[in-house]
């Protein structure tokens, strides 16, 4: 396990820092599948991300945890830039790293991501052939989200007063000064409409999980980008990857995971419920994030195992 930082590919400019992740009895002279792992809107490498890909990496896999471009210890400006396309981006940017490291099997990368960042995921394995099986937990689709409500019922057209307010961000972020800010995750606890959001103000503003590199906020210009932006798009299409998603049973945002499976063109698809667990809980519940692994690791096992693996079993 170390801290690294390379050149994202899709932007010389700006440098992404990441922690990579390695196997027990890890050889830099063996071949190992991957897994890039991708964290929530609002997050940074050192929270679920970074659990997740620690306890994929002691089930054999490479896996790499990163901040995403304008946040966490990543650069690029302005900060706190919460750009769906950005961020589906960067996961074939770490793509790239990855296909540079000797170690590993090109040919077995597999991709996972949290919350916004298993849309994201979604999302760039529509278009990037080379992520060859997705996990998603708890997973969003940001611009539905934002849309529609957590829940699930606004209207889309409800939403135009967010690009209104996208659009008048970008005027005043043109004459200078600090860049205009939104919430992605309660800022004050009394600003959680439900339950399980407050878990969320929790999550990022308490002992809990607080990083000081994880503000809990993005920029207002992002609702532009956010509003717009749908993670499935021709999922219909071109999403045939195998795709697991765990959700909890409890999640309000469990509607996002249903769209994905349903949308999927994938015939190898499947959904791991974990009873009793909402979308907060398998951020770091130790059972239920246990038992989110315990149906990942051996998804990615099998998805990515190798050309001589496979033959055997078969």
């Amino acid at each position: 396990m170390g801290k690294i930082s390379f050149t994202n590919s899709n932007n010389p400019a700006i440098t992404l820092s990441a922690v990579i992740n390695f196997p027990e009895g890890f050889s830099e002279a063996g071949s190992y599948p991957a897994i890039v792992v991708s964290h929530p809107g609002g997050g940074v490498k050192e929270q679920t991300a970074g659990t997740y890909a620690k306890k994929l990496a002691e089930q054999g896999f490479v896996t790499i945890a990163y901040d995403a471009s304008y946040q966490g210890e990543s650069t690029g400006a302005p900060r706190q830039l919460e750009n769906p396309y950005i961020r589906t981006e960067d996961v074939s940017a770490v793509i790239d790293h990855l296909t540079t490291l000797p170690y590993v099997d090109k040919a077995r990368i597999g991709a996972m991501g949290i919350c916004a960042g298993a849309g994201y995921t979604a999302n760039a394995a529509i278009q990037d052939r080379r992520i060859r099986a997705i996990g998603t937990v708890s997973a969003v689709n940001i611009g539905s989200m934002f849309r529609n409500g957590w829940e699930n019922n606004v209207k889309d057209i409800d939403a135009l007063p967010y690009v209104e307010a996208g659009s008048n961000a970008r005027t005043d972020d043109a004459k200078g000064g600090a860049a205009a800010t939104m919430p992605l995750a309660p800022m004050r606890e009394a600003d959680a409409p439900n339950a399980e959001l407050r878990e969320a103000w929790e999550y990022y503003h308490t002992p809990r999980a607080a990083h000081p590199t994880a503000p809990g906020f993005a920029t207002l210009r992002s609702l532009n980008q956010i509003i717009t932006y749908d993670a499935y798009h021709l999922a219909n299409v071109y999403l045939t990857q195998p795709i697991l998603a765990v959700v909890g049973s409890d999640a309000g945002s469990k509607w996002m995971s249903d769209d994905l499976i349903a949308r999927a063109a994938s015939t190898d698809k499947a959904m791991h419920i974990v009873n009793g667990a909402n979308h907060m809980s398998l951020y770091d519940g130790k059972t239920h994030v246990d038992e989110a692994v315990s149906a990942l690791a051996p998804f990615f096992r099998e998805k990515l195992a190798g050309r001589a693996a496979r033959q055997a079993a078969e």
